[in-house]
């Protein structure tokens, strides 16, 4: 069962090992062209050994060979002779080692004991892995489960991309703002000199108090929109 490919698939793709996607539990395939069924692979042999009869009649027997052991030159003695005959340079320890030899003492059958103290409760190796679910991987089930999850993913992204289309920036208006805004509190009067505070005033372009009020309202709620200290601008669109 081959892995689910996306997109475009050519024939040509069959044949270049670069693009064979693994599939679970088999091997890479190659991309090379084989023989028909009727090859025969491997090498005829003609060795003929006797069969069974001679393997059983004699036993084939291994002479050992002999364990030859390479001497060491102990230069730590060597350095100690050099010494005590008054050789200091590097030249002359070089010949003194060139014509004398002190090999290290060769320790048959002595065995270097590397016991250390190990707890009596302790287990040697590791930890044995837990059982491959075999049948799982006959079946292919984490492949399925990996298709599915992708399948979902891929949806659930298509679907958030459509909603985000489907949302769109909303202009404020007039009606917006008004209802968004909260009126300051009302300011100190402002300061006046002490001989004109009881001084009225002597222009009145309203016919009537309630028209001074209706206007002065009107200005109000329409200074919300606009720009300025005192609201009286242009209006303020976003």
């Amino acid at each position: 069962m081959e892995n689910e490919r996306f997109g475009l698939v050519r024939e040509s793709m069959n044949n270049n090992q670069l693009l064979q996607k693994a599939e679970l539990g088999k091997t890479k395939r190659m991309c090379y062209t084989l023989p028909g069924p009727d090859f025969t692979y491997g090498q005829k042999s003609f060795l003929k050994e006797g069969g069974v009869a001679s393997a059983i009649g004699h036993w084939e027997t291994v002479e050992a060979k002999a364990r030859h052991r390479k001497l060491e030159s102990n230069f730590v003695d060597l350095n100690c002779e050099a010494v005590k005959s008054g050789l200091v340079t590097a030249a002359e320890h070089q010949t003194f080692r060139n014509t004398h030899k002190i090999w290290c003492p060769i320790n048959e059958g002595r065995v270097k004991d590397h016991r250390q103290c190990i707890p009596p409760g302790m287990t040697f190796g590791i930890s044995t892995r837990p059982s491959t679910p075999i049948f799982e991987l006959i079946e292919h089930r984490f492949q399925n489960l990996w298709l599915v999850q992708q399948r979902q993913a891929s949806e659930a992204l298509r679907i958030r991309s459509k909603e985000k289309n489907k949302k769109s920036k909303v202009q404020d208006t007039r009606t917006t703002m008004l209802r968004r805004y909260q009126p300051e509190a009302d300011l100190a009067p402002l300061w006046k000199l002490t001989h004109f505070q009881k001084v009225g005033s002597h222009l009145d372009t309203f016919p009537s108090e309630k028209a001074r009020q209706g206007a002065f309202s009107a200005h109000h709620s329409d200074a919300i929109a606009r720009r300025g200290l005192h609201g009286q601008g242009i209006y303020n669109i976003c």
